[in-house]
């Protein structure tokens, strides 16, 4: 069976072809006043949307604008469901309509599209048409089509946790249902019967891909009919009565702790994807012409005057006003201030955690029998204690007694409960991104996630983690995303493709994370406590080779014991070389030293456990007392973290080598299962004690 192209044959040609149907009007009870305001707003949005295009034009702004023209119904009665200040509302880039029926003024929406500095979503960081007030629950949304439906999910499980009245709501186009983390949300929200209403605008088309290309069903609501728990409700999101009705039938499924709901609303598409986007390349003439007896704005006039529910005099009384209110605003914006140069430096990392305060310990303990596994447990146990909105979620992390892959929550479980400490399905974006929604809920909030069994499985989640690193930048400090993400990582064990690998180079790349990795048991400790009480996004990437070795074992912390981020530690102090390291090549290091020792050379070693932000005066200190540097690290070599590291000793330590600065890591080979392999590609002590001999030779 061939699949459908754009034919008459499609769901949405279909529609056109047949013509619009009298407006539902009997399938609500609204008085004459909200009808007439529901004009109002429909209006205001036509309005608004004529005017952005003008803008494009006349090269002042809105440079990305997407109508919303044929969505008009559904967008109404979606943002007059929303609550301002209750409820968490999550819009995508074509809901103007959304925004402003939500409570966002339409000055706020020029200040969006004129990308000013006053504007409330993000200051003129984000895309115009891409509108938000975090102030009063209508969260900033990036470009990544449908991702938000993880946040959506995860705001409503703070809510459900919590026992508040509120409701999460998400908005997206058709086509951004066939991306897997939307069937995540959907699914994991239904497990999980949480207060989230999922609203689907379906007009046909991504972008030029007509939905019968996307997807198996004509209408997308249907394909998950099946999900236990999950409402899926059918409406016309053309006609602003059903689409109440649609919506308010989702509100009443949602309180009753039932489970989510799905709103299809079919609507149609009365202009082109957007302002880039040439529509008639891909639709006829007659195709697009059709479109227009379907336009709400002008269905629910005709339908208020023909059943006297207002007069021509009112509506266009009406219109004037609002008209004459756009003339302000739009004055008012174009002369609102832009952003400066300066804040563009602003709101990249939320703030860590104060070390410096009183009570809190920075002093290393000594030698001790802790193993670094034993460390991280008992941290996280002494968090949880210390701060009740402290939560963990992932892969077998709440097993009966298990408590991981590698025994590192064992025993939470039982002490803080299945809704604190509870498992999550082999899904890692979801892991992520319900994170992501629940730190939306209160600032309070800190998530601990193991967002895959082993640092290799994370792939899958970089959708997310990408969306989290800048959404603290994004929105201009209004939301920081609380997030520790702890990963098993490296190698060294025979795990072989994706039980080896190392993550740290391509997560610090990204503006807005921290990277941290600890070789000893108390910097395991001291690490993941200050990253537990911080704001913002780390990575806490353990070596799993050192989980129970007894070179990483220390001395029990104290449960005040932070160290703060950017801050290396020597190791070993020495006078002819340093080899700057981290992680289990620490160990390897420390055994070099000793043995070069027998002979006579001083070797320091200084361990960076911090990688992003790295400790740069620290660096430079220990290449300045011996003169020659030799950075080890076990992740691949090519653009490793040695690359910075070395970058950062030329820029400010060149002056003071006395030998070329030398780096030993991984090969550039995949990271085999037989040990043999392993050892050929990973960096082993003799490979990095013939570096350092090699450098004190020079």
């Amino acid at each position: 069976m061939t699949s459908q192209v754009a034919t008459s044959e499609t769901p949405t040609l279909r529609l056109l072809s047949q013509g619009p149907g009298p407006l539902q009007h009997d399938a609500v009870k609204v008085d004459a006043a909200t009808q007439k305001e529901w004009y109002r707003q429909a209006y205001l949005v036509r309005a608004m949307d004529d005017r952005a295009s003008k803008y494009i034009r006349r090269g002042m702004g809105w440079s990305y604008h997407a109508r919303c023209g044929g969505h008009e119904g559904i967008q109404i009665a979606l943002g007059r469901s929303f609550r301002p200040n209750q409820d968490f509302l999550f819009p995508y880039y074509r809901d103007m309509g959304v925004a402003l029926a939500a409570g966002l003024s339409p000055y706020e929406c020029f200040l969006n599209g004129l990308s000013r500095d006053e504007d409330p979503c993000s200051g003129g960081r984000h895309m115009s048409n891409h509108f938000g007030k975090p102030a009063i629950g209508v969260q900033n949304v990036s470009s990544c089509t449908g991702n938000h439906t993880l946040h959506g999910a995860g705001v409503a499980r703070a809510i459900k946790y919590y026992k508040k009245d509120a409701i999460a709501f998400t908005s997206q186009g058709e086509s951004s249902t066939s991306e897997g983390y939307c069937f995540e949300a959907y699914n994991g929200a239904a497990r999980e019967k949480l207060p989230v209403i999922f609203v689907v605008q379906e007009n046909g088309f991504g972008i030029s891909v007509p939905t019968a290309e996307q997807t198996a069903n004509e209408r997308v609501g249907n394909n998950y009919i099946g999900i236990k728990n999950l409402r899926v409700i059918l409406c016309d999101g053309t006609d602003i009565y059903d689409s109440w009705r649609g919506m308010q039938e989702a509100v009443d499924y949602v309180k009753s702790g039932a489970g989510p709901a799905l709103v299809s609303a079919q609507c149609v598409r009365m202009g082109a994807h957007s302002n880039s986007d040439a529509h008639e390349l891909y639709r006829t003439k007659e195709e697009i012409a059709a479109t227009q007896a379907f336009d709400p704005v002008a269905r629910l006039r005709t339908h208020l005057l023909d059943k006297k529910i207002a007069t021509e005099k009112e509506l266009a009384g009406l219109e004037q006003e609002v008209d004459a209110q756009l003339d302000q605003d739009a004055e008012r914006a174009e002369n609102a201030a832009k952003p400066s140069p300066e804040s563009n430096a602003l709101f990249v990392v939320p703030e860590p955690y104060d070390t410096t305060q009183d009570g809190v310990v920075t002093e290393p303990p000594g030698p001790g029998d802790e193993k670094l596994r034993e460390a991280v447990n008992r941290t996280m146990k002494e968090e949880f204690r210390r701060n009740p909105d402290t939560f963990l979620w992932g892969q077998d992390v709440a097993s009966k007694d298990k408590g991981g892959v590698f025994n590192l929550t064992k025993g939470m479980l039982q002490e803080f409960g299945p809704e604190r400490v509870f498992n999550a399905p082999i899904a890692e974006d979801f892991i992520v991104g319900t994170a992501n929604g629940m730190c939306r809920y209160d600032d309070n909030i800190r998530v601990v996630i193991e967002a895959a069994q082993f640092a290799d499985y994370v792939w899958p989640a970089m959708e997310q983690i990408v969306e989290t690193s800048h959404d603290y930048w994004r929105s201009k400090g209004q939301f920081s995303p609380n997030i520790v993400c702890r990963l098993a990582s490296g190698g060294y064990i025979t795990g072989g493709l994706y039980h080896s690998q190392n993550v740290e180079a391509i997560m610090s790349h990204l503006p807005g994370l921290r990277v941290v990795y600890p070789a000893f048991a108390d910097d395991a400790s001291g690490l993941l406590r200050t990253a537990i009480r911080s704001r913002g996004m780390t990575f806490c990437l353990e070596p799993k080779y050192l989980y129970n070795r007894k070179e990483a074992r220390a001395e029990k912390t104290d449960p005040e014991y932070c160290i703060p981020f950017g801050r290396g530690r020597v190791r070993r102090e020495g006078e002819d070389l340093s080899i700057i390291t981290y992680g289990t090549t620490v160990h390897f290091s420390l055994t070099v030293a000793e043995k070069l020792a027998e002979e006579g050379h001083s070797i320091e070693v200084f361990d960076l456990r911090s990688i992003k932000p790295l400790d740069r005066e620290g660096i430079a200190a220990t290449v300045r007392r011996t003169g020659k540097v030799l950075i080890v690290h076990e992740d691949h070599l090519f653009n490793g973290i040695g690359s910075e590291v070395a970058a950062i000793v030329a820029a400010d330590c060149f002056m003071d080598l006395d030998g070329p600065i030398m780096r030993c890591a991984a090969k550039d080979i995949p990271v085999g299962f037989s040990p043999i392999l392993e050892t050929e590609t990973l960096p082993q002590v003799s490979d990095i004690e013939a570096a350092a001999r090699e450098l004190l030779a020079f």
